[in-house]
């Protein structure tokens, strides 16, 4: 069974399209399409007859993470799919993610080739990638493709929530499991308008460094905390002792010096950064303790 998600928002003209073309490459195969509308007003109905499609709404706008853990729950599938319901994914392109699978890999990730989206967008999922494959060994070439294929057994100790899905395919490499990625064509939007904005720009870079620390620091807070923490105490601590010199040995005045309170400002401060990691370490401690 393939179980293929596709959530969406105010995506009426493109739908119909997409399941046709899905149901003509899967022909054959058993499947279901999980459709999972997350709080559009645009009134999509499902195509009439089609038994193997499954539509699924959120009540109000909950963002594409909690769509796509919606379409996970409801799943049949031991192989699932992930797609984008604007058309841009190709559904030809998914026997060649199939094929991957049935050669030992756990998932397959999309490589956008000639990408037709905005210069805004380009340029973010370039930066996230060089970023990613920099601070956190990623293997991927393009990890925001959105066209996926994997086993569900690669979803064990992931959960989903915000935008967090954009990093689903690095905890699968992190957890041992088999990653590659495959080509898949980038089709041109046929209808209504896109949904990335500045401000998601935005929003992804502080998902990016949510993604650093989590994936870096997660089991080892004090390692994150106690570097700035520790840098912060060290230069506060090296001004505090040459104004302490000057004041001791050459008799300056240091009332006329707000350097000394920059100073007593960063020991204090590092101190807070220090023992948030401490405390951190005690929570991680706690949290795999009750686990074993």
């Amino acid at each position: 069974m393939i179980s293929i998600i596709i959530p969406f928002y105010n995506e009426k003209e493109s739908l119909p399209v997409l399941i046709g073309q899905l149901n003509k490459q899967l022909t054959g195969k058993e499947y279901e399409i999980i459709l999972v509308d997350d709080g559009s007003t645009d009134n999509f109905h499902p195509p009439a007859g089609g038994s193997n499609v499954k539509l699924i709404k959120h009540k109000k706008k909950k963002g594409k993470g909690r769509a796509l853990l919606t379409g996970i729950r409801n799943a049949a599938g031991e192989i699932i799919v992930f797609m984008d319901a604007d058309l841009q994914d190709d559904p030809k392109d998914l026997p060649k993610l199939l094929k991957k699978l049935d050669g030992g890999y756990d998932l397959v990730n999309g490589i956008r080739k000639e990408r037709q989206d905005s210069f805004l967008v380009k340029a973010y999922s370039f930066l996230a990638s060089k970023f990613l494959k920099i601070f956190l060994r990623s293997p991927y070439t393009d990890i925001n493709c959105g066209y996926k294929a994997f086993k569900r057994e690669v979803l064990t100790d992931f959960a989903f929530y915000g935008n967090n899905f954009r990093f689903f395919p690095l905890a699968v490499y992190y957890n041992g499991f088999r990653v590659t990625e495959v080509e898949v064509t980038n089709r041109k939007r046929l209808y209504g308008v896109s949904k990335f904005g500045s401000s998601k720009l935005i929003i992804g870079i502080f998902d990016t460094i949510t993604a650093y620390f989590l994936y870096k620091f997660s089991e080892k807070p004090l390692h994150f905390f106690g570097i700035i923490g520790g840098t912060a105490f060290l230069i506060g601590s090296l001004i505090t002792v040459i104004l302490v010199i000057q004041r001791v040995f050459f008799h300056m005045m240091l009332y006329r010096r707000p350097l000394l309170l920059f100073g007593v400002l960063l020991i204090i401060v590092g101190i807070q950064i220090g023992m948030t990691g401490i405390i951190g370490e005690l929570i991680v401690f706690l949290h795999k303790k009750q686990k074993n």
